[in-house]
């Protein structure tokens, strides 16, 4: 195996890993906008919302990625939630809890989408990278926003 064949290799595994944790994060996105209640309810979940309409149409475009570089992209919740390994939260979370939750995870996957966009890069893939480099943007503001609905 050539050394651009164990990168490419690499960029593939990084990349599914990005769709398993995304594809957590979605779902976990959207039991906080079922469960959410409280005084912030509406923001909460018009915001949740948005956030997991946006992951979906996401997870489809960095899949296809994993398929353009010629593998399988993974699939079957209880197979994505194992490669994801994140708590999940109870449905019976306060809003902060959630928001608290939701910034964690998706910190812990922009770790990932970094990993995924170092290793494409050095893959000289600049197609992957700047996919996990728009991703990263989305994400950090997703944090950001969360955040400072904790004050």
């Amino acid at each position: 195996m050539s050394e651009t064949t164990a990168t490419r290799e690499q960029v593939i595994e990084a990349l599914r890993q990005v769709v398993a944790d995304s594809y957590a994060l979605l779902g976990q996105t959207h039991l906080c906008h079922w469960n959410v209640r409280g005084p912030g309810f509406f923001a909460l979940h018009t915001a949740f919302e948005q956030q997991y309409t946006e992951l979906f149409v996401a997870i489809d475009e960095i899949a296809e990625r994993v398929r353009a570089l010629g593998s399988l992209a993974p699939g079957g919740l209880g197979n994505l939630a194992k490669m994801a390994g994140f708590n999940e939260l109870e449905e019976d979370a306060s809003a902060e809890d959630m928001v608290r939750h939701l910034a964690d995870t998706n910190r812990k996957l922009v770790a990932d989408l970094a990993k995924a966009r170092d290793l494409a890069g050095a893959a000289e893939d600049p197609q992957s990278e700047d996919l996990m480099i728009a991703r990263i943007q989305v994400h950090e503001k997703t944090i950001w926003m969360l955040e400072s609905f904790l004050g």
